[in-house]
């Protein structure tokens, strides 16, 4: 048995450790793009005429797949699942305007709801699976 000690530095008070401050900024960033892509996607739906409506509903028209695809490829190394799921993001946006444009029914805001269908529907495949998967390895318990 080996025993480890640690060292405090001289500024050290005897409190608890301090968490490392870039841990709390991935969760922030997260809430930050997933607001950014909904008022994208509100100002486009609503057809507000603003100067942050085209970055913001692009931003969302990106996201959302992204988001979406990159949740599924979990396995994944960091930047092949970015890489994958941008991808995948911009091949929903290409799919959901040729199905539009081939049925003659494009319009704005049919493709953010269609987008938004898609991207729910491949987030909700995701948590189906890995519900399957806990209650399956629960049952193997």
């Amino acid at each position: 048995m080996q025993t480890l000690r640690l060292k405090s530095s001289s500024s050290d008070s005897g409190g608890p450790p301090r968490q490392d401050p870039g841990r709390d900024l991935l969760p922030l960033l997260a809430g930050a793009a997933a607001a950014i892509a909904g008022v994208g996607a509100v100002l486009a739906l609503i057809d507000v005429n603003s100067p942050l409506r085209a970055p913001f509903t692009l931003f969302f028209l990106l996201a959302a797949p992204g988001t979406a695809v990159a949740a599924a490829l979990r396995g994944l190394e960091p930047f092949g699942r970015t890489v994958a799921s941008l991808a995948a993001a911009i091949a929903v946006n290409l799919l959901v305007a040729q199905g539009m444009l081939a049925v003659h029914r494009w319009s704005v805001r049919g493709g953010i709801v269609a987008v938004a269908a898609l991207s729910s529907l491949i987030l909700l495949l995701v948590l189906v699976r890995r519900l399957r998967g806990r209650t399956a390895r629960r049952r193997a318990s």
